[in-house]
């Protein structure tokens, strides 16, 4: 596929893997060797189309801080392809749990499906619940799609609460709409609530805000792209545990700028 295309193909994609999309991303820029002005256009454009991916952000403003931007390209790409966090989730989870989570979570389905164990109860969020029970249901998962009105009933019926962030700061994050729903209900149940966050999400805090003023500016899209996300995140006392992957660095760029 020409370079192009490539980024076409990211632009247009809503949902799924985005893993892939930084993947994609990736590959599409080392292909195009853009001068350093087409590559912060090429950047811009990027989380303009996808406002609520962590990952696609923070692979951005580290492209335009690196010495080497193409190379970082396959380096960035290949650090999260690789993020540890399914593998301290797959050791963490307990045996034959059951399980609640929100819409299409990339990083805890991964982990689930390689346990094989695990029953889970998808609360859906613009038919990404749907996409990823069948996705499960492939692999002879156990699962199940719930209505967002069902998001409470979900959480309390499950022995454990898994929400996966969009992005995180310090101490905020970006979540699908349901996902507070679930956390609080569970938190007040004393069931267990626990925030997955990889590698990409993690952002630190100047670039994390600069994300939560774009979110701001395009709500429309952001409804579309993540069952209205939550820019308020998870309240502290509803997470009990946290998995995530490498530390965020200090400082990145904003890229819409």
């Amino acid at each position: 596929m020409h370079p192009i295309e490539r980024l076409r193909f990211v632009a247009r994609a809503s949902g799924g893997d985005q893993r892939m999309l930084v993947r994609e991303t990736a590959g599409a820029i080392r292909g195009l060797q853009f001068e350093p002005a087409g590559l912060v256009i090429a950047c811009r454009r990027i989380v303009e189309r996808h406002p609520t991916s962590g990952p696609l952000w923070w692979f951005c403003s580290s492209l335009l801080t690196a010495a080497d931007p193409f190379r970082a390209a396959y380096d960035l790409a290949t650090e999260v392809e690789n993020d540890p966090t399914p593998d301290h989730l797959f050791d963490a989870l307990p045996d034959d749990a059951s399980v609640c989570v929100v819409g299409w979570p990339d990083l805890i389905g991964d982990a689930i499906m390689r346990r094989g164990d695990i029953r889970v109860l998808a609360i859906d969020a613009d038919d990404e619940g749907a996409s990823f029970v069948r996705r499960l249901q492939r692999a002879d998962i156990d699962a199940e799609v719930v209505p967002p009105g069902g998001a409470a009933a979900a959480a309390v019926a499950a022995d454990l609460v898994l929400v996966e962030a969009l992005a995180a700061g310090d101490d905020e994050v970006l979540v699908p709409a349901p996902s507070r729903a679930a956390a609080s209900v569970a938190y007040c149940s004393e069931a267990p609530v626990w925030l997955v966050a990889g590698r990409g999400p993690r952002l630190p805090r100047p670039l994390f805000d600069a994300m939560l003023e774009r979110v701001g500016d395009v709500r429309v899209d952001v409804h579309r792209r993540a069952g209205r996300a939550d820019r308020r995140g998870v309240g502290r006392g509803a997470r009990t545990r946290v998995r995530h992957g490498a530390r965020a660095p200090a400082s990145q760029p904003d890229v819409t700028r």
